[in-house]
């Protein structure tokens, strides 16, 4: 578990995890409220990271995988979560048992939730954006059951990644043969707690730059995930503006009709967005 300020999310997320009779490690990145004390008062063990070493999610989960296996050496599967994060009863003892079923696949997710979606509609964003179709899958989320074996053959997190390590990470247990699985079944309650279009904003800015990294480093490699993700706001921003500009010379202001592309496009992913859900009701 990994966190940094959660409060009261943090609060939710180590009760989540009381009933459970597994080890848990609790990793804090320069709190300066109550998180590490709240944590030993549960129990938990707390790996508190040294700040002049730049931080990363990555590096932090690396952190506490590195103490949980230190506090059980036989080790052999270990679930991630994030301290804004409640664990939904069942989810882990589904996992396991996928596992056990499953010996080709090293990693699985399951069902995402935002828990205020009605809050804002950035919430309402977020809980779309969890919410993916079951089955094989390239990447899983931070949130995820992993075999420790394979998670610490493999390295474990690019620590020097400021986001988008997962997706790296599973490329690479992919490539080494192993398959990633999410599950219809609920996993986790997620608090984003995104009322402002700054933070929406700030949270964009960090993915597009992970879809970048992730582009960058994939350069030479034979697979080519993020591309679309990366040229997509490129044309939006970029090239359908500059045509509609300058079409304006042959077409006079008429030619800015063609933003109208832009409500067109928002109806049509809206109404995509809205089929995918259903379907998988």
């Amino acid at each position: 578990m990994i966190g940094r300020n959660e409060g009261e999310r943090l609060q939710r997320c180590l009760d989540s995890l009381r009933s459970s009779s597994l080890s848990v490690v609790y990793v804090d990145s320069a709190s300066s409220d109550d998180s590490v004390a709240m944590a030993r008062s549960r129990g938990v063990a707390v790996v508190e990271l040294d700040m002049q070493t730049p931080f990363t999610a990555a590096r932090a989960r690396n952190a506490g995988f590195q103490a949980l296996r230190q506090k059980e050496p036989g080790l052999s599967l270990v679930q991630f979560i994030d301290g804004d994060c409640e664990m939904i009863d069942g989810w882990l003892e589904a996992a396991v048992a996928f596992l056990d079923q499953r010996a080709d696949v090293a990693a699985v997710c399951g069902r995402l939730r935002e828990r205020f979606p009605e809050r804002s509609i950035y919430n309402r964003l977020s809980d779309h954006e969890w919410d993916r179709p079951p089955g094989q899958t390239d990447a899983s989320g931070g949130i995820v059951m992993m075999r420790g074996d394979l998670f610490a053959a493999v390295g474990g997190f690019r620590e020097d990644l400021v986001a988008g390590e997962e997706p790296e990470l599973c490329q690479r247990l992919r490539r080494a043969g192993w398959k990633i699985w999410r599950l219809a079944q609920g996993m986790a309650w997620h608090d984003a707690a995104m009322l402002r279009f700054g933070q929406w904003w700030m949270r964009n800015k960090r993915v597009g730059f992970a879809y970048a990294q992730a582009v960058d480093l994939q350069r030479r490699a034979s697979e080519r995930h993020h591309w679309k993700q990366l040229v997509s706001p490129w044309f939006w921003v970029a090239v359908v503006p500059a045509l509609a500009l300058a079409a304006c010379w042959t077409f006079g202001w008429l030619a800015l009709l063609m933003l109208l592309i832009y409500p067109v496009q928002v109806l049509r992913v809206a109404l995509k967005s809205r089929g995918d859900a259903l379907g998988r009701l």
